[in-house]
């Protein structure tokens, strides 16, 4: 796998104490999550540094294997879509360095909340769960667990505070396979927060204002 393009990077105004860390969906690119940011209106206070990695150029099975930015391919589009779950575990090490990067930058690792939308969130399932260090959060907007069967959680995350957030009428992840996390996640001992929206694959403001008081909540 092609490594990740130079991610895009957001500082704030003072030092940064925080990190987020969001990936994009199928198709997308870092750019996607950007005009998020401002509607977040976070306190200067909490001083979060936004990064958005921009997905390899690769071929996409499903859309007939023309060469698109994806974390993986998908070979099916079954409710359980199949994956190659190699391509997945690499685009997951990459992010993992990001991480690693950012502590050597100065950021305490339960200051590092790493989110996906879609495909992307898939990869910050596995990447937050099975990462050695206690981390601060993990978001997934309109995703699904995708390495959930085969994935070796690490205990330092067994705490891991999580948040789930998915339409109602999402045409493209089925809001099934967003229980289907919900209740494996319950099953394995963590406490997710589960957030419903009537809307298709997509993020409306109510979800924006909820992704901005959670992650005041974890990052106070």
């Amino acid at each position: 796998m092609k490594p990740l393009l130079a991610p895009i990077e957001l500082n704030p105004t003072t030092p940064a104490t925080a990190t987020v860390i969001w990936l994009h969906g199928l198709g997308a690119s870092g750019h996607d999550f950007v005009p998020v940011v401002p509607e977040l209106h976070l306190p200067d206070t909490l001083a979060v540094r936004f990064i958005f990695p921009h997905a390899p150029q690769i071929p996409v099975t499903i859309n007939g294997g023309y060469v698109m930015p994806a974390w993986y391919d998908i070979t099916a589009m079954n409710l359980e879509r199949e994956i190659d779950e190699s391509q997945l575990l690499a685009s997951s090490a990459a992010i993992s360095a990001l991480i690693d990067n950012e502590i050597t930058r100065g950021i305490n690792s339960q200051r590092i909340i790493i989110a996906g939308f879609s495909q992307g969130g898939a990869v910050a399932y596995h990447t937050a769960l099975s990462y050695p260090k206690p981390l601060g959060g993990l978001m997934a907007l309109s995703s699904y667990f995708a390495t959930a069967k085969n994935i070796v959680t690490h205990p330092a995350n067994q705490q891991l505070p999580i948040a789930i957030f998915h339409g109602i009428y999402d045409s493209m992840v089925q809001e099934t396979l967003g229980h289907q996390a919900l209740n494996t996640l319950r099953q394995w001992g963590y406490s997710p927060r589960y957030y419903s929206y009537e809307m298709d694959h997509e993020v409306n403001m109510s979800e924006i204002k909820d992704i901005s008081a959670w992650l005041q909540a974890q990052l106070k």
